[in-house]
């Protein structure tokens, strides 16, 4: 397994594309009660970083696989750097668009690439190593509306941006120290039809929607309906906060566990939960009792989001790691994009209940789906995890 100094730097890159693409959520409430945009635009604005992100991971993924490692993850903070400065002095609704679409862009770049590195340097403890790396993300996302709360109270609706800007410099610096190379390169141009073909893969993507719908709805619509609450700004970005905390301490453990008990089971029983969340999210009526379901959801999130990765590691090729993880962020982007596109409308038209309960049944139905497309084979989804080897691939 990778120690945790060998871990750390890399793990520090992604948790620092986290910290600046969850810190928009804890202001969408501001943005629309500053610059008066509708529901449906602040859909539109967190939409467009996932859909940016699904472009990103889809193209882009799979150059990692042929060597270049670097320029993805180096050209990704990049563009993550010039995202926040525009957003720092936009004031119309296309700036912000933009800005996420740079944003979208640079962490669906460094995510996969980053997570090749991991696989590749010890491929005997995917799960572990995964789960770790989740560990990271997940606390720059628990960082990232916190910061960004704090920020805006204290100096303004801007100094966020300004400040996580900053932060991703820091953070370039630090790459141009990193060893970037990522084991073996292919030369294949057809990884992703390729992918596809495989039952355990098709799976993969199946449960990986149904884990992002629900993700859509909650970044969409989830600080405009604590506003609508009456919770400040700052309870937001805590509720955010805390809503991940579980997900830091417990990610590795669900990697770990996994390979040995096979990630579509992990992932079922996590989804099933986060499904019954998501409705009660509708219901509710008290403040801290939304809080209170949101720390279950947690739980179930921390084991389900390593289990995907993983799965998607298993059913690759070794030469095609980076691109199955792509086309996993990609397909989970995509639902998460347009789920976060069609939430903010039906709460702003419909209510709270209407946008859960549909996101809710998405769920459901993605997650039968998957367990349709490996019924039969007990071994899907089960395979060994020394991808070195080529056994890591699930058996068909």
């Amino acid at each position: 397994m990778l120690s945790v100094r060998a871990l750390l730097p890399y793990g520090l890159v992604s948790g620092s594309m986290a910290l600046g693409y969850g810190s928009i959520y804890t202001l969408l409430a501001d943005l629309r009660d500053r610059f008066g945009f509708t529901g449906t635009q602040l859909g539109l604005i967190v939409a467009a970083g996932f859909f940016a992100g699904f472009g990103a991971q889809l193209f882009l993924a799979r150059y990692a696989d042929r060597g270049h490692v670097a320029v993805m993850v180096r050209g990704g903070v990049v563009l993550a750097v010039l995202a926040l400065l525009a957003s720092a002095v936009a004031t119309q609704f296309w700036a912000f668009v933009l800005a996420r679409l740079f944003l979208g862009l640079g962490s669906g770049a460094v995510g996969p690439a980053i997570r090749r590195i991991v696989i590749t340097r010890d491929p005997a403890h995917v799960g572990n190593n995964l789960g770790r790396l989740a560990s990271f993300d997940v606390t720059g996302f628990v960082l990232g509306p916190l910061v960004a709360a704090v920020a805006a109270e204290l100096f303004g609706i801007r100094a966020p941006f300004w400040l996580l800007a900053g932060v991703l410099l820091g953070t370039l610096a630090l790459t141009l120290r990193l060893d970037l190379s990522a084991g073996t390169v292919t030369t294949e141009h057809r990884a992703i039809r390729g992918l596809l073909t495989i039952p355990a893969m098709r799976a993969t993507l199946s449960v990986a929607i149904a884990f992002y719908v629900t993700v859509g709805m909650f970044e969409a619509i989830w600080g405009v309906l604590l506003r609508d609450r009456g919770a400040e700004t700052w309870l937001i970005g805590v509720t955010l906060s805390l809503f991940t905390v579980p997900m830091i301490v417990l990610a590795p453990i669900g990697g770990g566990d996994a390979p040995r008990l096979g990630p579509l089971r992990v992932v079922t029983v996590g989804l099933s939960i986060v499904a019954v969340c998501t409705l009660s999210y509708g219901v509710l009526p008290s403040l801290w009792m939304l809080l209170a379901v949101s720390v279950v959801h947690a739980v179930a999130d921390s084991f389900t989001m390593p289990a995907n990765q993983v799965s998607a590691a298993l059913a690759s090729p070794p030469a095609h790691v980076s691109s199955a993880q792509g086309l996993l962020g990609a397909t989970g982007l995509a639902a998460a994009g347009m789920t976060g596109l069609v939430a903010g409308y039906i709460y702003q038209h419909s209510g709270r209940l209407a946008a859960t309960a549909s996101t809710a049944a998405v769920m459901v139905i993605f997650l039968v789906t998957a367990r349709l497309l490996v019924a039969g084979n007990r071994r899907q989804l089960r395979g060994p995890v020394a991808i070195e080897l080529h056994s890591a691939r699930i058996p068909d």
